[in-house]
């Protein structure tokens, strides 16, 4: 039949263009296995190892929606896609395996910190009361020290204050007793006057007689 040759090679040319998809390293290329997941042993080691996770996971991302991109320029468009996705897959599943030790190390450090603060301050406990107590009786003792010291200011004053009443009582007896003293001899010394006068008086009234 006319034509059926060129039909043929078609046919025949379209299965080597699948064959050689198919046998393409890309297309069949399998994930490498992951390596073997550390266990961190400290703090910094969980931090970096979720670090690292998480690189790979956005690693991932990117690396998915790139090859996503490159399979709708191929002629196995789906396939391509699901190998794509395997492979994305793989990673995710890797980067979370490695992130769960890390995050358990985290959580068991973050536990086992509390714990020692809890065994701390039950530690700390009979030291802090003995500590309260002793601060106490120090402020009782210092309260008490200060009342003595208000009460002796208040007794000083109070007996400065008698003895200044009674130095007043003394100076004004004194004024007293010096005052009634002079009145007294000026009482003396006017009686004498008048004496020496009346008998003035009488001595020239005999005289005038």
């Amino acid at each position: 039949m006319p034509g059926q040759p060129s039909r043929i090679r078609r046919v025949l040319d379209s299965g080597l263009v699948l064959f050689a998809l198919l046998s393409s390293p890309l297309v069949w290329a399998e994930t490498p296995a992951p390596p073997e997941i550390p266990i961190p042993q400290t703090l910094e080691q969980a931090d970096a190892q979720r670090d690292r996770a998480k690189q790979l996971r956005d690693e991932a991302d990117r690396n998915y929606e790139s090859e996503q991109k490159a399979c709708y320029k191929k002629f196995l468009v789906s396939g391509c896609l699901d190998e794509a996705k395997q492979r994305h897959t793989q990673s995710m599943i890797h980067a979370r395996e490695l992130d769960i030790p890390a995050r358990d190390f985290q959580r068991e450090a973050k536990r086992a910190e509390v714990e020692a603060k809890e065994a701390e301050r039950a530690a700390d406990i009979p030291s802090r009361e003995a500590e309260q107590k002793e601060q106490a009786e120090k402020y009782r003792a210092e309260e008490a020290a200060k009342a003595a010291k208000r009460a002796q200011k208040k007794a000083d004053k109070e007996l400065k204050a008698a003895e200044n009443r009674q130095k007043m009582a003394a100076e004004q007896a004194k004024r007293q007793a010096k005052l009634e003293k002079r009145a007294k001899k000026d009482a003396e010394r006017a009686a004498k006057k008048a004496q020496e006068a009346a008998k003035a008086e009488a001595k020239a009234a005999a005289s005038a007689n």
